[in-house]
């Protein structure tokens, strides 16, 4: 256990975990809009994703805060720079629009994390804003991406799927702010800070039911989607109600981000 617990940190730490989380997203993606496996989209967003994230958790340790380089540190910063290569090769096997809505994630990452108006904070410090923007660059990534890059058209189902993928982001991320209620500053006017836990973990199971309604309007609507759809939705639900302040950081970073490889395992087995 002692040998396995650094290499299990160092996945997590790495944002090897949430890439894979974007990865099965967009393989979902693939399945429910009946589009082909696209290679170039599915890798884009894994090793984009690791970049971003790692930019975004490291960026103010190294550039401000100048923490110390140790090992973990310097191997983050390599597999980093290797995703960075790889994001890079993929990012021009996209079509022309496709790279257009990359480098606007690109962008919200950037603007994420640096901040662009000076004597300002970056938007992740923004009141209220956080939650928003990335419920917003996963929808970029896992739907609009793969959509986009096959030249499907942008129908209801499409702007619904959207919607559903959003909600989907939005009440996991609920969950993050609940349990990090406590280190949480007073001025990022998260939700649970706003209308506090028990109201927050309401709204999540309403938005749940309106995440499994949403599957309603599929075409050609069969039983098995939404059963799943349910099954994914109760996950979350049980997630909610046992989260706390009290939770260990995997709670959020390992098990709640797990909930899209449960979903597409459910659709490769059923």
């Amino acid at each position: 256990m002692k040998v396995l617990k650094p290499i299990f940190d160092f996945y997590i730490e790495s944002s090897i975990h949430v890439a894979l989380a974007i990865y099965s997203l967009i393989r979902i993606t693939f399945h429910e809009l009946d589009l082909p496996y696209d290679e170039a989209v599915a890798y884009f967003g894994f090793y984009g994703t690791i970049v971003g994230y790692n930019f975004i958790k490291y960026d103010e340790l190294a550039r401000v805060k100048k923490v110390k380089l140790t090992p973990n540190f310097k191997a983050i910063i390599g597999l980093s720079f290797l995703a960075a290569l790889a994001s890079v090769y993929y990012f021009f096997q996209l079509q022309t629009i496709t790279k257009a809505v990359g480098f606007v994630s690109l962008i919200l990452t950037i603007l994420y994390t640096l901040p662009f108006i000076p004597n300002k904070p970056n938007m992740r410090n923004w009141s209220g804003i956080k939650i928003y923007l990335v419920a917003i660059a996963w929808v970029l990534v896992t739907v609009l991406l793969p959509v986009i890059n096959s030249k499907l058209e942008i129908d209801l189902w499409v702007v619904l799927k959207s919607l559903q993928r959003f909600i989907l982001v939005f009440v996991l991320m609920l969950i993050f702010e609940i349990i990090d209620l406590k280190n949480d500053e007073h001025y990022l006017q998260t939700i649970p800070q706003k209308i506090g836990v028990k109201t927050t973990k309401k709204l999540t199971y309403l938005l749940l039911v309106l995440f499994v309604l949403l599957e309603f309007f599929k075409p050609n609507f069969i039983n098995k989607d939404f059963i799943i759809v349910g099954l994914v939705a109760f996950c979350i639900g049980v997630f909610t109600f046992f989260a706390t302040t009290q939770n260990s950081k995997y709670y959020t970073s390992f098990w709640v981000e797990s909930v899209p490889f449960f979903w597409l395992l459910l659709l490769l087995v059923l």
